[in-house]
């Protein structure tokens, strides 16, 4: 019997391409019967045409989604250290946590950010048999987390805070040995955490305190009961239903365009593009827009003709309103086999910056969406934890389970060098402010070359055409006009290969 243990299992992913699917990609893999890949077998050529699961099919979905229901499906507790002395980066704000009222402002900066992480038992896939994504579904899980993060920037005040966010759970205070005498002091915080045993997790706040914090939230929501219904509405956006727009059906859906099916792996570059073609696809949300970078480049004169409306004949939209919004992903590799040193100063100065709105990535066997950091350790949310699916479609449905309270941190030397970054402008003036902040983060890199680059002109100047040809790369190096990169043809190596 085949393994299920994802740990076993590889994926790799390629360029997004509508016209064709390179099969002879997905050929070796459905051969070795990896997991998430059907095993090769006497097809009838009927059930071929209509594409439904044979028996053994859906005897084998069900096995391998009962196996990851149990190992998802809990966690073992485990405390994450903080250091009062040094400031933690959250988006592009920062919290130095020696005194209350910051570990206040860091937990809600935390706990607000939505959580989107395996879900069971939601309406089985179209042509398969999975009503799960566990053990498969973490880069399309971690990439609704980043988009999810653009769209409550785009729809939700900046400073806006979930009023019912939960204390933190899992979190231990800690002071470390100062560099200097003079930061030896510090206001005494009591350590956060979870008590040991399946009762409620302990209060982040002294209980005397906790109240007054809630009260003052609970009058604030009242105030601003819009800014929570655009919350609640965002959440069913991304549901486990069919007809959600951002939902795991759809994005599914959408990566059969470039060979990926339900149960297949799937990188941070393919995700990006299938991010862009759901929020094009969607008549949800208007006045946004998706650009996915080309070669490690940002071509500048895309984006504008993808975010000027004026430039459109047909566009009814008035001159203030002429701009589109725009959440820009930069798929990137940071090194080859692992995460190259030289560029940890340029990611953290990335994620320091209000644009940045965060990276999917993860480590070896693991998708992660990284929100920030401290001193050499990513902040993140993981994926990995598999939760009964919620019915959005209800009026008062819980938000609890999409807002995680126990926050989690790796060091950097476990960064798989595959990720894809994102960023977001309001405006066309934003973008611009984007474009040259970000450049002067690029620039703290040692490296010879960027991350990635923007310059100005468009693709085609370039010898590169529309925005499906990714390729990820180390370097962000730009031919002249009128020649075309090698870059184009050599293999994609910007997913994750799991041995």
């Amino acid at each position: 019997m085949n393994s299920v243990s994802p740990s076993t299992a590889q994926y790799v992913g390629g360029v997004m391409q509508d016209e064709l699917v390179d099969s002879r990609r997905q050929q070796p893999l459905e051969r070795q019967g990896s997991f998430g890949h059907r095993p090769l077998q006497n097809e009838d050529p009927s059930r071929e045409a209509t594409g439904e699961p044979d028996e053994v099919d859906k005897l084998k979905a069900k096995l391998m989604s009962a196996w990851n229901n149990v190992k998802y499906g809990w966690t073992v507790k485990s405390k994450t250290t903080f250091n009062k002395t040094s400031p933690v980066t959250v988006l592009g704000n920062s919290y130095l946590l020696n005194s209350e009222d910051e570990v206040e402002r860091f937990r809600l900066a935390f706990v607000s950010r939505l959580w989107l992480t395996y879900r069971r038992e939601f309406p089985q896939l179209d042509g398969s048999s999975w009503t799960t994504d566990c053990g498969w579904g973490c880069m399309l899980r971690s990439g609704q987390m980043l988009l999810a993060q653009g769209l409550l920037v785009h729809l939700m005040p900046r400073d806006w805070a979930w009023p019912d966010a939960q204390p933190l759970t899992d979190v231990d205070l800690e002071v470390f040995r100062p560099r200097s005498p003079a930061r030896a002091g510090g206001v005494p915080i009591p350590s956060f955490g979870s008590p040991r045993g399946p009762s409620t997790p302990q209060k982040s706040v002294p209980g005397d305190q906790a109240p007054k914090c809630s009260q003052r939230k609970r009058s604030e929501s009242a105030r601003d009961r819009q800014a929570e219904a655009i919350h609640r509405r965002l959440v069913t956006w991304f549901g486990d239903q069919p007809p959600a727009p951002f939902g795991v059906h759809q994005l599914v859906e959408i990566g059969k365009s470039s060979g990926k099916k339900a149960g297949d792996w799937y990188g941070p570059s393919v995700v990006a593009h299938i991010l862009r073609k759901a929020v094009a696809k969607t008549s949800e949300i208007h006045n946004v827009a998706v650009y996915v970078a080309q070669d490690c480049t940002v071509y500048k004169e895309d984006v504008v003709h993808l975010c000027d409306q004026s430039l459109s004949q047909s566009s009814p939209e008035p001159a203030s309103q002429a701009w589109k919004s725009v959440i820009i992903l930069v798929p990137v590799r940071l090194g080859g086999e692992s995460l190259n040193p030289s560029y940890i100063e340029c990611v953290k100065n990335i994620l320091k910056l209000e644009c940045c709105i965060g990276i999917i990535g993860g480590k070896p066997k693991h998708s992660l969406y990284f929100i920030g950091f401290q001193d050499e350790q990513l902040l993140y949310l993981d994926p990995h934890y598999c939760q009964p699916v919620v019915d959005v479609s209800q009026v008062n449905f819980s938000l609890e389970s999409f807002h995680c309270s126990s926050p989690k941190k790796m060091p950097f030397n476990r960064m798989d060098p595959s990720c894809t970054i994102g960023f977001y402008a309001k405006n066309k003036k934003d973008f611009e402010s984007l474009c040259s902040a970000v450049s002067a983060a690029l620039s703290s890199s040692t490296e010879k070359y960027p991350i990635f680059t923007f310059v100005e002109g468009q693709s085609q100047d370039y010898g590169l055409e529309g925005h499906t040809g990714n390729h990820s790369g180390p370097s962000g190096h730009i031919l002249p006009p009128g020649k075309l990169s090698r870059s184009n043809n050599r293999s994609n190596s910007d997913e994750f290969v799991f041995l």
